[in-house]
């Protein structure tokens, strides 16, 4: 019950400004892979994000979900005897979704507010939800170019797969966000977060050059590197995606 009113306070968040002058903007992402024969797999990634911006609001809301299937093999012992045993089973199912909601006090300094839960089947814990509060700055905007700096406390609660049982956390937040414009049809966009905390600092970074083929229709190649400090033995502290995905703007 706690991972879902969290879940649906995240997903109320974005609305709460669209009484602000200034329309909504957005983009969905999709990226699908499936084989047949002698391997079988399914691979599924999507991202929906929306944002707005005028005078006085910076919003942004998005939600991401990652799903592959694949064969597995492993060697069970079956009557004394080692048999290899293969199975079409998930090798990752990841939702995450986010929010933050900017009060600007001039063009470049702003008050941000974010939350951001993700619910990962394959991380070193079973979910991770943020709340934050901080400081905004526009360092640059321009016609090609855009760089801002976000910085502050924030509260996190989650539950680690070793121990099952839920714990919260106080973090520093931070989070860098480039864009810049090679020319009208070609772009590169970079988010690097971190959430700092005393029992796990977890960094992410998402890089993407995008290609459009008109005003609605773009091809994306994007690199995502996602990083936990403390994690249980056995499992792996940095995951790495890389997609290709079809974006339409709207």
């Amino acid at each position: 019950m706690k991972k879902i009113l969290i879940a649906a306070a995240l997903l109320a968040a974005a609305p709460l400004s669209a009484s602000a002058d200034g329309g909504w903007a957005g983009s969905g992402e999709l990226g699908f892979a499936a084989s047949r024969g002698n391997a079988k797999s399914e691979n599924l990634n999507a991202k929906l994000n929306f944002s707005m911006e005028d005078d006085v609001w910076k919003d942004n809301f998005y939600l991401t979900a990652l799903r592959a299937k694949g064969n597995t093999t492993t060697v069970q012992n079956i009557n004394g005897v080692p048999t290899a045993v293969t199975r079409y089973d998930y090798t990752a199912n990841r939702y995450e979704t986010g929010a933050s909601i900017g009060y600007k006090f001039d063009e470049r300094s702003y008050l941000v507010g974010a939350l951001r839960y993700e619910n990962d089947d394959f991380s070193p814990f079973d979910y991770q939800a943020v709340l934050s509060l901080g400081y905004g700055y526009m360092a640059i905007k321009n016609e090609r170019t855009e760089l801002a700096f976000e910085v502050g406390p924030g509260y996190k609660r989650f539950e680690p797969v070793l121990t099952g049982e839920a714990e919260t956390d106080v973090v520093g937040r931070g989070l860098i966000g480039f864009k810049h414009r090679f020319n009208e049809n070609t772009g590169f966009e970079n988010t690097f977060l971190v959430e700092a905390g005393a029992d796990n600092t977890f960094y992410q970074n998402d890089a993407g050059l995008v290609v459009n083929m008109n005003k609605t229709l773009a091809l994306k190649l994007g690199y995502q590197v996602r990083h936990n400090t403390d994690v249980a033995p056995g499992i792996k502290k940095t995951d790495q995606l890389m997609t290709t995905n079809l974006v339409y703007n709207f």
